[in-house]
């Protein structure tokens, strides 16, 4: 769709074109302060050093071509500061944008971007050695969000796991599976160093020992004991991932890599390149070719390849598969490793500009104001599922995007449990619950004349200006998000729009004596309710009628 940003974009353009200026080079923008503008426009500023004007000449220039090409689309522009033209949309711009929300329902906002485009998310990819815990919850909740804001966009998404089940963790995870299983057993036996002892461990040696009995007592079976370890937490994992409401549409396996021998054939493939060589036994990446600081081993001496590698392989299968869009979403102990990936995949002739990588940044879990020390392995730490139990879904992914993915995030339990306007998923959606009620309330209202109402123009007060300016914004900010990948402006925009609903729900009466005003609210309430509901879809939140 057309977004009222395009609009004006097109109209600066015609204006520029009116006076003699090609293809200049502006921002349209939303100012922070509603006196500024419902949008301001940097062209004026952009253009004065190119033609050596002031920049408020130009403003001014531009400013009477508008006036005399789009007069009718705003109401008054004005220059502001240094030469920032300031724009006031006009009233029947603005009624017509919000009755395409009443028109048009969930549908609003929705771009074509992505049409005809497949888009592959990668996110979560824990290996299966214990259950998921919140810095994997982030990167669920993230990886899930943004595949909604894509779908949103018109990309048809694919979500992907990619996991591990063998190597040195998986190994330690069998011995400690083991250690159990001799424990209940009542035979002593010890964790090996750096594995798992969690609670979940003794429930695997449980079913070992139901099938079995004592049948691994003197002749473990590694092959086994990781076998039942990985089919057991692979099962709690998609539980998990379930109760917060996602769905993978393929899991690829790091083994494939090494049955198929992509792993090798990649390492041909960079030697041919000029970009291997050995050294003290180990295979080495030669990166300092490329402009980075140090080169990387791929295969250790002991014939083991380190996690680059497979990385790289496994990123060759997504471009043979044919995606127009890759996302990858990590955690922050990816940072040093991805530019490595990224750097062979174009060295061997990949587009990597349909990559985008997402790195978020760690959690730390807040109660009673300190935060809880956690060690996965020494079975200190606080499972998704604990989290979902005590605050529920809702809360837990409002939570895990309310701040920046490169932030990081402290999860305060104390203020996810409360039922007050402090905690933001409460205060969202007690705003549609509120207008939902509302509107149910008042049945006297024919509810076939709500978003039909006449005199929409009556909708005039600042409140209302203010609340009109946000929704009808919405379709812009929802394709920019394809582009920056950063949920948490989503979730502040919603916010955003709750409260300036409640305030305005505080000041004003929706049902009046004027029939043509209580029509005209309610129909702004309506399409207030749409928007919120709309966006709390796409972050995967509930939208209560009743709270």
């Amino acid at each position: 769709m057309k977004t009222i940003t395009d609009r004006i974009h097109s109209i600066v353009m015609d204006a520029s074109k009116s006076i003699g200026i090609d293809d200049p080079v502006f921002k349209i923008e939303s100012p922070k302060i509603s006196s500024h503008g419902d949008f301001s426009c940097n062209v004026a500023l952009t253009l004065a050093k190119k033609i050596g004007r002031s920049p408020r000449d130009i403003a001014t220039e531009f400013i009477d071509s508008i006036n005399n090409l789009h007069g009718r689309f705003f109401d008054r522009i004005e220059i502001a500061g240094p030469g920032f033209i300031n724009m006031f949309l006009s009233e029947k711009i603005i009624t017509q944008e919000l009755a395409l929300i009443l028109e048009k329902g969930h549908d609003y906002g929705k771009h074509n971007l992505g049409k005809d485009k497949a888009a592959l998310v990668e996110f979560v990819s824990a290996n299966p050695t214990g259950p998921l815990t919140v810095g994997h919850g982030r990167g669920a909740i993230i990886g899930d969000t943004i595949s909604n804001i894509l779908s949103f966009n018109g990309y048809s998404v694919e979500r992907e796991y990619y996991f591990n089940n063998a190597g040195k963790q998986m190994n330690l995870l069998a011995l400690s599976v083991h250690a159990r299983y001799l424990g209940i057993l009542g035979i002593d036996a010890e964790i090996p160093e750096g594995g798992y002892e969690g609670e979940y461990i003794k429930d695997i040696a449980q079913k070992v020992v139901d099938t079995d009995s004592e049948k691994y007592v003197d002749n473990i079976d590694t092959d086994v004991f990781k076998s039942v370890a990985e089919d057991e937490i692979f099962d709690d994992i998609k539980i998990t991932l379930g109760a917060m409401g996602i769905s993978f549409d393929s899991f690829f396996n790091e083994h494939e890599l090494y049955k198929d021998k992509s792993i090798f054939k990649v390492v041909e493939m960079l030697k041919d390149k000029g970009l291997i060589y050995d050294k003290d036994g180990a295979t080495w990446f030669k990166l300092t070719d490329l402009g980075k600081e140090a080169d990387r081993v791929l295969i250790k001496s002991s014939g083991e390849p380190t996690y680059r590698l497979p990385d790289i392989a496994y990123h060759v299968t997504k471009f043979e598969r044919g995606y127009d869009l890759i996302i990858d979403v990590f955690g922050a102990d990816h940072m040093d490793a991805y530019p490595d990936v990224i750097s062979a995949l174009s060295e061997l002739g990949y587009d990597e500009s349909i990559i985008d990588v997402v790195i978020h940044q760690f959690v730390t879990i807040v109660k009673d104001g300190k935060p809880a020390k956690m060690s996965t392995r020494k079975a200190n730490f606080i499972t998704i599922d604990q989290l979902i139990d005590e605050i529920g879904i809702d809360v837990l992914r409002y939570f895990f995007l309310m701040r920046g993915v490169n932030t990081h995030l402290q999860f305060d339990i104390d203020l996810a449990r409360s039922q007050t306007d402090e905690n933001p998923v409460f205060y969202i959606q007690y705003a549609h619950a509120r207008i939902c009620n509302m509107l149910a309330r008042y049945e006297s209202l024919d509810s076939n004349d709500i978003g039909k109402a006449p005199k929409m123009q009556l909708l005039s007060t600042d409140a209302e200006r203010e609340l009109i300016i946000k929704l009808i914004s919405f379709p812009d900010l929802v394709r920019n998000l394809s582009r920056t990948l950063e949920p948490q402006t989503l979730a502040n925009y919603v916010h955003d729009i709750a409260s300036s609903f409640h305030k305005y729900y505080a000041k004003h009466k929706i049902i009046t004596e004027d029939k043509d005003l209580t029509l005209a609210r309610p129909s702004l309430s309506s399409a207030t309710a749409t928007i919120l509901k709309t966006c709390l879809d796409i972050l995967g939140i509930s939208s209560p009628e009743r709270m």
